[in-house]
């Protein structure tokens, strides 16, 4: 499977045409064009959606967070969900809570990351070794594992880390992201602190994402540029 690098420079592409087959263990998959709820809102969206979310602190976090992961184990979809370190216990704990509250459980169909463990392995971050990392991930949820949907979150406070700031990377990456997203049946969430991300790098996330999440809805981004533009203008 060829890697999600740059097109113009010759290194592959994310092309859609590797989509996990119509059928994982048994289970049908939807297509790109099925509607899921996102648990938000009565919002819906379709597998291989690329959807950036915009808030304010921890507890406008959870306010996305809870109800998108909470829906996605009713659906028995595959769940995975990358925070800081720090807030990884809380968001296990909350999310529990509400499953519980709602007559579910979980169990490993919930996975809760730090990014250590994920956009920082090795210590720092790699568009190459991540885009891997998760290719392999999404085709073990999906052909080996039989899951029929993946629902991943990220964070991207990882990004201005004192000790680890690649914001101009990220905005590569997410760019590119847009060649991975359809390769499967997820839903790719990225998460941006506006207390942290602000002026011409909302701008540049906006750029990168063709959906946005907005006072409970789920908008057409008009401010999408397709990812070959984009990174042109990065040079």
């Amino acid at each position: 499977m060829s890697r999600p690098h740059d097109r113009a420079s010759g290194a592959g592409s994310c092309a859609p045409t590797a989509v996990a087959p119509a059928v994982a263990n048994g289970r049908s998959q939807p297509t790109l064009d099925s509607l899921m709820e996102l648990g938000i809102g009565g919002v819906t969206v379709k597998p291989g959606d690329h959807i950036c979310a915009f808030y304010r602190g921890a507890a406008g976090r959870d306010e996305i967070l809870i109800p998108y992961f909470a829906k996605g184990l009713e659906d028995g979809d595959k769940c995975i969900c990358i925070v800081d370190g720090a807030d990884r216990r809380g968001v296990m704990d909350r999310l529990q809570t509400e499953i519980l509250r709602r007559g579910g459980a979980v169990d490993n169909q919930l996975e809760v990351l730090d990014f250590g463990e994920t956009y920082l392995r090795g210590g720092r971050f790699s568009q190459e070794e991540w885009f891997d990392h998760l290719d392999q991930s999404m085709s073990r949820v999906i052909r080996e594992e039989g899951y029929t949907v993946a629902r991943v979150s990220g964070d991207a406070a990882f990004a201005v880390i004192e000790t680890c700031p690649v914001v101009d990377e990220l905005m590569a990456y997410e760019a590119k992201v847009n060649w991975f997203a359809p390769r499967y049946p997820q839903i790719l969430l990225c998460l941006y602190d506006l207390e942290l991300f602000t002026g011409e790098l909302v701008i540049d996330v906006l750029k990168t994402h063709p959906k946005v999440l907005l006072n409970n809805m789920v908008v057409e981004n008009p401010y999408y540029v397709k990812p070959e533009e984009f990174l042109a203008t990065r040079g």
